[in-house]
C-alpha cells in the first residue's frame, strides 16, 4: 500500500477528529502510518517522525513496547472481554488495587472504588455524576451546580463540555449544555509586575474564596486540571493552589475533583500531579498514558465516603452508570504492564534527567524574540510564539518535514514526549523545534 492510496481512502472513509476535513483534502495533508517502533513512526514510503507528542499524550514507553505486547498476546489466550456487571476478572481487580495502593502518600489514607470506562470524557462524566448523586443521597439535592477553571478542559461529551472552558470546543454546542461556573485560573503567565507563580495561585485562589462562600450552598464540585491545563496551552500552575483549593472545598462542603487525564502517570514529574501539593482529591480521573497508549481505558478513583453514600439496598441510590467495555481485561492488563515498567525502571527518577537534558537543550528557545513564557513541569516543556494566527499549521508542517511530530495548540508549541527519550533524541528534538519555528516565522 502506497502512502497516496492509504490518503485517497482515509479521505473517502474516515472523518478524522478535531480537524476542519476540508484542510486535509488541502493544505494539511493526513501523514500515513503503518508501523511504529520505539519513539519512531514511519509512513507507508518508509519515512519517519519522532513522535515528540506521544500520540496525543498517551504513549508512555514507545510504540510496540514489547514488554506490553508480551502482556496482551498473554492475556489474549486467556479472556479478551466479559461484563462487568455481576461478574469480575483478574486484570480489572489487580489494576484496581495497584492504583488505589498508588494513592497513599504516606498519610495511609487512599482513593479506591475503582470505576472503568474508555476515555477521558467520560471519566468527567462519571466523575460529576458521582459528585451529583453523592448530594442527592446526602440529602442535599440543591448541591448541584460546578465549578470550573477559566481555560480548563475536560473533554468534549456534553457533561464534559458544561466544565470545559475552551470557546472553539464549547461555543457550537452552547444549547446543549448546562453550563458551569468558571472562576480565575492559577495560570502562571497571568504574573502581574512583581508576582510569582505562587503569588498568581493565592489571587486565583482568594477568588475562588469568594465565590464559594457566596455559592456554596449549591456547589456539588470543583473540577481542576492539576499543575497544568493541557488545552490552555499548558498553562502551568503552582501546587499552592491545589492546596488552598482542598482547603477552601474541605471547608464549604465541596467536592473537589482532579482531572489527570493528561497530567497524571508521571508527567508532572510524580505520578499523580496532585501529589505535588500533599493533597487527596475526592475525586481522581485517569485515562490516556494509564494503558501506555495502547487501548481505550479509563479510570474513576474516589473516598470511601463518596462510596458508602450509594451503598444501600435501594437500586436508585446506586451509582446507574455503565460501559459495554467498563473494565476490558485487555485494556487492564496492559495499564497493568504499564505499572510494571514504572516498578522496574525507576521511570519518575530517569525522567527528572531526561526533562533536564531536554530543557537544557531547548533553553536557547527562551532567548528567542518571538518567544514568550518558556515553562516546564516534569515531562511537558512548553513555550508560546509572538506571531500571527497561522502560525501553528506553519510549524506543525516545518516540523514534520524533519521528521519531528509537533502539533502546536494555537501559537503554543510544546514538548511532551515518551519516557524513553534519550540523549541523541533530546538532541533531534531540539534542533527540529529550532529550525522549524525559524522557518514557521518566516
Amino acid at each position: 500500500m502506497s502512502n497516496a492510496d492509504l490518503l485517497k481512502r482515509s479521505l473517502a472513509a474516515v472523518w478524522h477528529p478535531c480537524t476542519q476535513m476540508k484542510q486535509h483534502a488541502h493544505d494539511l495533508p493526513l501523514v500515513p502510518v503503518v508501523r511504529g517502533e520505539g519513539l519512531w513512526l514511519y509512513d507507508a514510503d518508509g519515512r519517519r517522525y519522532l513522535d515528540a507528542i506521544s500520540s496525543w499524550w498517551v504513549n508512555l514507553f514507545g510504540h510496540c513496547n514489547p514488554r506490553i505486547n508480551a502482556a496482551l498476546a498473554d492475556q489474549l489466550g486467556k479472556l479478551e472481554h466479559v461484563i462487568l456487571a455481576g461478574f469480575t476478572h483478574e486484570p480489572v481487580v489487580q489494576l484496581s488495587e495497584r492504583l488505589s495502593a498508588l494513592t497513599d502518600h504516606g498519610t495511609g489514607e487512599r482513593l479506591g472504588h475503582c470505576f472503568y470506562a474508555s476515555d477521558g470524557a467520560s471519566a468527567t462524566e462519571i466523575a460529576l455524576k458521582m459528585s451529583f448523586h453523592f448530594w442527592q443521597n446526602s440529602g442535599r439535592p440543591q448541591k448541584r451546580e460546578f465549578v470550573a477553571l477559566a481555560g480548563g478542559y475536560h473533554g468534549e461529551t456534553v457533561g464534559a463540555l458544561a466544565v470545559t472552558d475552551v470557546a472553539i470546543f464549547r461555543d457550537a454546542y452552547a444549547p446543549l449544555i448546562r453550563a458551569a461556573h468558571v472562576v480565575p485560573s492559577p495560570d502562571a503567565r497571568l504574573a502581574e509586575a512583581g508576582e510569582t507563580a505562587a503569588d498568581v495561585a493565592r489571587r486565583a485562589a482568594a477568588a475562588l474564596e469568594a465565590f464559594l462562600a457566596a455559592n456554596h450552598e449549591r456547589i456539588a464540585a470543583l473540577i481542576v486540571e492539576p499543575l497544568v491545563q493541557g488545552a490552555a496551552g499548558m498553562a502551568m500552575h503552582d501546587p499552592e493552589y491545589l492546596r488552598r483549593a482542598r482547603a477552601l472545598c474541605d471547608r464549604y462542603a465541596v467536592h473537589l475533583i482532579c482531572d489527570e487525564i493528561a497530567v497524571g502517570c508521571g508527567r508532572t514529574g510524580t505520578f499523580f500531579a496532585h501529589e505535588q501539593a500533599g493533597i487527596q482529591p475526592d475525586f481522581l480521573c485517569l485515562s490516556k498514558g494509564i494503558s501506555g497508549g495502547y487501548l481505550p481505558l479509563s479510570v474513576v478513583l474516589t473516598t470511601d465516603a463518596v462510596y458508602a453514600a450509594f451503598y444501600d439496598d435501594a437500586t436508585v441510590r446506586g451509582f446507574l452508570h455503565s460501559h459495554s467495555y467498563t473494565g476490558n481485561a485487555l485494556a487492564c492488563r496492559a495499564a497493568l504492564a504499564t505499572l510494571d515498567i514504572f516498578a522496574a525502571d525507576d521511570v519518575l527518577a530517569r525522567n527528572q534527567a531526561r526533562g533536564d537534558r531536554l530543557e537544557t537543550l531547548l533553553a536557547p528557545l527562551a532567548a528567542h524574540e518571538k518567544v514568550r513564557h518558556f515553562r516546564r513541569r516534569g515531562m511537558i516543556l512548553a513555550f508560546d510564539v509572538d506571531a500571527d494566527s497561522g502560525f501553528g499549521r506553519r510549524f506543525y508542517r516545518e516540523a514534520l518535514a524533519r521528521e519531528l511530530l509537533l502539533r502546536p495548540m494555537g501559537n503554543t508549541v510544546y514538548v511532551m514526549p515518551p519516557y524513553i527519550l534519550g540523549d541523541d533524541d533530546a538532541a533531534f528534538v531540539a534542533a527540529g523545534a529550532a529550525a522549524a519555528l525559524e522557518a514557521a516565522l518566516k
